[in-house]
């Protein structure tokens, strides 16, 4: 079935917005929900929820379940046409692997979309399991290495609109204090790696390394996950840098 585009009169919105808003109103937490309460999250009327739903059950793009209805698979395969992280996730791949063979720890791939970081792979090892990270999970940048990693090469006013806003304490380690943080920032500059001790999870360190284009810009960082003291992650520094680098040279044109 065509992706519907008439004019939703009965909310006042476009179909458009429409759908945005009821596939928007999925996460983590709510993988699946009936008609009432997809409408009720989405702010949608249940009726043109119920209509809306149907079609985009019919396009792929939500599949119905025992429970109610969940994201489908048509919008797993668009999302991976996307160039950008198609081209990144290919070239990161490889050295993710070797990684994670290395270390024997959970190595995550990230990109920052504003104040949160969406994660593009995760490579787990099946003797320690990293729970709170997921493929397409989001988490927030000032509390994580990979955010981290990317906020400290980030320019001026992308660090100070991050900063501007409230800092979840995400565990009672995370950083929240902007004067903090900014120093945590510039250390991060300095060495080419962040260090997560215990701001995204109680008992997991991490280290991450930001990947640059040719310009010095971050597109993307790398980091492994799942060490339990800091002199684990310290010993893994150098080759989440060398494992950047190498990634973002087979990217770059």
């Amino acid at each position: 079935m065509d992706r519907p585009s008439q004019p939703d009169t009965e909310a006042g919105r476009s179909t458009v917005d429409t759908v945005m808003s009821l596939l928007g109103a999925f996460d983590e937490r709510h993988r699946v929900m009936g008609v009432r309460e997809l409408a009720r999250r989405s702010g949608i009327p249940r009726s043109t929820a119920h209509r809306a739903i149907g079609q985009l059950v019919a396009w792929g793009a939500l599949e119905r379940t025992d429970d109610g209805v969940q994201i489908g698979v048509r919008l797993f395969e668009i999302g991976t046409l996307a160039p950008t992280h198609a081209r990144l996730r290919e070239a990161a791949l490889p050295y993710a692997h070797h990684l994670a063979e290395f270390t024997r720890l959970t190595v995550n791939l990230a990109v920052r979309e504003g104040s949160q970081i969406v994660y593009l792979e995760k490579i787990t090892q099946a003797s320690h399991r990293v729970s709170h990270t997921r493929l397409g999970g989001r988490g927030d940048a000032h509390a994580t290495g990979l955010g981290k990693a990317l906020l400290a090469f980030a320019s001026a006013s992308e660090i100070d609109a991050v900063l501007s806003q409230p800092l979840r304490p995400v565990t009672p380690h995370t950083i929240v204090d902007p004067a903090l943080l900014r120093r945590d920032l510039a250390a991060t500059r300095a060495r080419r790696v962040a260090f997560d001790l215990e701001e995204s999870r109680a008992g997991l360190f991490c280290v991450a390394s930001p990947i640059l284009d040719a310009a010095g810009a971050p597109i993307a960082a790398i980091s492994v996950t799942g060490a339990t003291t800091r002199a684990q992650v310290e010993e893994h520094a150098g080759a989440l840098r060398t494992a950047a680098l190498a990634i973002g040279r087979a990217v770059a044109p």
